[in-house]
């Protein structure tokens, strides 16, 4: 993935929240994927901290869109692996956060990997 590709993937993912526009959101992730954050813990979707589909997904994205109304995520640095990419941003209650992504294929998310400064300590 080149710095263009993944800045232009990350702006996309970034506005799409920012737009609070689940579809749009969606669209960015495969049917079956494995998405792990500290914040599924926290909203209550699954005490594994651990999604693997794309319904579970769209569900917990939703309950996130409800509980933070003014969520908006501020794009910090975007980071290109080989058929990845690390996003640095600002998020939920002005949060640090890093989200590593793994896409197939088709350009879509099917590995997550999510960290938040302050979610863990439950600030």
């Amino acid at each position: 993935m080149t710095q263009e590709q993944a800045t232009a993937f990350a702006q996309e993912w970034v506005d799409s929240w920012n737009a609070h526009d689940l579809n749009r959101i969606m669209a960015h992730y495969a049917e079956e994927l494995d998405f792990r954050s500290p914040l599924i813990q926290q909203l209550g979707a699954d005490a594994s901290g651990t999604l693997r589909t794309k319904t579970a997904l769209r569900a917990y994205f939703a309950t996130g869109l409800d509980r933070y109304p003014d969520l908006r995520f501020d794009l910090q640095q975007v980071l290109p692996g080989v058929h990845s990419v690390v996003l640095y941003y600002r998020s939920v209650n002005d949060w640090p956060a890093a989200e590593y992504m793994e896409l197939n294929d088709q350009g879509q998310v099917q590995r997550v990997r999510a960290h938040y400064a302050a979610a863990v300590s439950g600030r």
